[in-house]
């Protein structure tokens, strides 16, 4: 992937290299932040909260099992403790595809950039 893309790199002109320079991906912070934005932000604000509520809840839980000495109450506890942290995965994991559709919805972006500009030099 390396050789193709340094050979679309010398394919390019100054001008393109700096307007792609411009436009460049974003870091992982910024990508993150960046989906609590748009039409779907709701849905991650809500999936962010959930996934939040489900950690402190499972901590709870998991505080609970240690400090039992009921070992019904520590298994009830354990239980109730790995389900709220597989819902944490649940959660983190949707935002994670998010993420990867933006970075994918980007780079077709960017290719519609390219496409513009060579329709703007073959009609100049």
């Amino acid at each position: 992937m390396n050789k193709l893309d340094e050979m679309i790199g010398r394919a390019l002109t100054e001008e393109d290299r700096e307007l792609l320079a411009r436009h460049g991906e974003p870091g992982y912070v910024a990508q993150a932040f960046g989906m609590f934005r748009g039409p779907m932000a709701w849905a991650l604000w809500v999936a962010y909260a959930a996934g939040a509520v489900a950690f402190v809840m499972g901590a709870y839980a998991f505080w609970q099992m240690v400090t039992t000495t009921d070992v019904v109450a520590a298994v009830k506890w354990g239980v109730g403790a790995l389900l709220l942290f597989q819902m944490t995965t649940l959660t983190k994991s949707f935002m994670g595809s998010h993420m990867q559709a933006n970075r994918m919805l980007r780079e077709l972006k960017r290719l519609e950039l390219q496409v513009a500009l060579l329709r703007a030099e073959k009609r100049a």
